[in-house]
């Protein structure tokens, strides 16, 4: 899919499947040796954030992968970043990005992201937040900072994470450079079909995270993997339920970033592509009850901008 830039010699793919590091584990010989397994395999899309801590260690196996002559320029990979709850205000983008780049020891990135539709005050990041620390966004202010990223060259697109169509509406009401791609909880048991639909006639990537639904993770489930009608497909297909999962994400038009650091599975996530799903395996997994899996009931206050999780979502939960 193509991204685009702030000129025509800007625009850019963005690779279908994506590898992401956000992980608990933060150690940096594993990370670094996923990504360059990765990289050997094919994967040229690596999505990380400020939050994530990741960012170094990324920045290090890029340079690797440089070094060992797995790719033969920077610009064989597609690099995403995203702007932290503490950064986002007006006097902060800018500087933010500028330490992103820095860790991760590049010019620019691809696509940078506003990480959540919220501000913390400034300071040290960290999740979750004193409530107290929770701020309304000044959207239009920070959103103009993105733009000014772009236009200096330190990013060559931008976007959001977790928007809601109406939260991206406001954007869309004064963006002179509008969202290039909107990252959302996206899986067969999270469907999104409102927000997916806007968001195509919209021209905005949809890009899936948690598409496994983040088993393992502190908010996320099993669900995804567990589900029974994903299960009677994957092995009526001989495939496994992530495959199922990851082509079903692919046959909506969206994109998608997968975590795993274990060689197999990356391997297996990059087999969706010479087969498909048919009219009835689709009309089964359209039928999936629907659970959105992350809340972040840590966003809601009664004092901060979102009182309850139906401000947070909009109504699209």
């Amino acid at each position: 899919m193509v991204v685009p830039g702030s000129s025509s010699s800007d625009h850019k793919l963005m690779p279908v499947i994506g590898m992401g590091t956000a992980s608990d584990q933060k150690d940096s010989t594993t990370m670094k040796q996923a990504v360059l397994e990765a990289i050997k395999m094919g994967y040229r899309h690596f999505d990380t954030a400020a939050d994530y801590g990741s960012e170094e260690y990324l920045g290090e196996a890029i340079a690797e992968a440089l070094s060992l002559g797995l790719i033969s320029s920077r610009n064989q990979l597609f690099i995403t970043s995203k702007l932290w709850c503490s950064d986002a205000h007006p006097h902060l983008v800018i500087p933010a990005l500028r330490k992103s780049l820095r860790a991760l020891k590049l010019e620019h990135l691809d696509l940078y992201l506003i990480h959540w539709p919220i501000s913390f005050k400034p300071g040290k990041p960290e999740f979750p937040p004193d409530k107290e620390n929770l701020m309304a966004m000044d959207f239009k202010c920070v959103w103009a900072d993105m733009e000014e990223c772009q236009r200096l060259g330190l990013t060559k697109s931008i976007g959001v994470s977790n928007f809601s169509v109406k939260k991206l509406e406001n954007i869309l009401s004064f963006a002179t450079i509008p969202p290039s791609v909107n990252q959302v909880e996206l899986n067969p048991i999270w469907q999104q079909k409102k927000l997916r639909e806007f968001c195509v006639a919209n021209d905005i990537i949809v890009t899936a995270f948690s598409p496994l639904g983040a088993k393992g993770a502190s908010w996320g489930a099993n669900l995804v993997m567990d589900n029974q009608v994903l299960q009677q497909i994957a092995r009526a297909r001989g495939k496994t339920v992530a495959q199922i999962s990851l082509r079903w994400i692919y046959e909506q038009g969206a994109t998608v970033v997968v975590k795993s650091y274990n060689r197999e599975r990356l391997k297996e996530n990059l087999q969706i592509f010479d087969w498909s799903l048919s009219e009835d395996e689709l009309t089964k997994i359209n039928l999936i009850p629907q659970h959105k899996m992350m809340l972040k009931e840590e966003l809601i206050s009664a004092h901060g901008p979102y009182k309850s999780l139906d401000e947070l979502w909009d109504g699209e939960l």
